[in-house]
Formats: structure tokens, sequence, C-alpha cells
């Protein structure tokens, strides 16, 4: 199950960074999903990026 979850992250950390890389080729937009979804709740949006952050190191952990 934490397997599972933690694919589910680091595959969202993956895909926003990779439109935040995309935005800034095109005319310096602000792709940044979890932003763009939660800016109006930093705490929040910064609890995301620690899940991610933390999924990230488990995946690479060695089991």
């Amino acid at each position: 199950m934490l397997s599972q979850v933690s694919r589910i992250l680091v595959v969202i950390g993956g895909v926003n960074w990779g439109l935040i890389g995309l935005g800034y080729f095109f005319g310096g937009a602000n792709w940044n999903v979890v932003a763009l979804l939660l800016g109006t709740i930093p705490m929040l949006e910064n609890i995301v990026y620690v899940l991610v952050g933390a999924a990230a190191v488990y995946m690479v952990w060695p089991r």
C-alpha cells in the first residue's frame, strides 16, 4: 500500500516539475499545478511538497 501511494506521489511530483519546466519554455507561464490548485492554502501546498519528497526518498531507499 505504501509503495503504491509513494509511486502515485512521485508521478504527481514528476509531472508537476515537467510542467514547470515546459511553462518556462512557453513564455514563462506558471504551470505549477500544485500551486495553482492549493496556492490559496500555503500550508497545504507545502505539505504536498513534503509528502512528494518523502515518497521519492522512500522509492530510492533500498528495501
